[in-house]
């Protein structure tokens, strides 16, 4: 009669053997796969795709030039913004100048023309905010594009 020890040697054996056979059968089939041209061209297609769709989200959220709306929002933002803060209202006029700077098209530039041209306080106020309203822009995209993506 076996004994324990040869019982779970065996089962070792085989369960190794098991474990070789299915890592050979992985490797064969992804060797397979990855030399067939039509995973190639697919793989190809499917990137070209991807970074179509990605230029053109890009194009049409950050160029200006082409988005008229844009550029109403951005000199409205601004507008707003500096009638907060001629009236003493700093916290508002910065929540309007952080929209304004979401939607330019050239957000370095117009910080460097802030900075030139807003008092020190309520440019620093500025630079507080710019991070809060890049994520909740990125929190908003999501949810836009989980709303796109849901065919209901």
């Amino acid at each position: 009669m076996p004994g324990v020890r040869t019982v779970l040697g065996l089962l070792a054996a085989l369960t190794a053997c098991g474990a070789v056979a299915f890592f050979g059968y992985c490797v064969y089939f992804d060797r397979k796969r990855r030399g067939d041209p039509a995973f190639k061209r697919r793989l190809r297609e499917k990137r070209r795709a991807q970074q179509q769709k990605a230029e053109g989200r890009g194009a049409q959220l950050w160029d200006p030039a082409k988005n008229e709306k844009l550029q109403e929002l951005f000199l409205q933002e601004v507008q707003m913004g500096e009638f907060w803060l001629s009236r003493g209202e700093h916290q508002m006029g910065v929540e309007h100048l952080s929209n304004a700077l979401l939607v330019c098209g050239q957000p370095q530039e117009l910080l460097k023309v802030f900075k030139h041209t807003l008092p020190p306080k309520v440019f620093e106020m500025l630079l507080h905010k710019i991070p809060l309203i890049c994520q909740q822009f990125e929190a908003d995209m999501n949810e836009q594009e989980c709303l796109e993506d849901d065919p209901d």
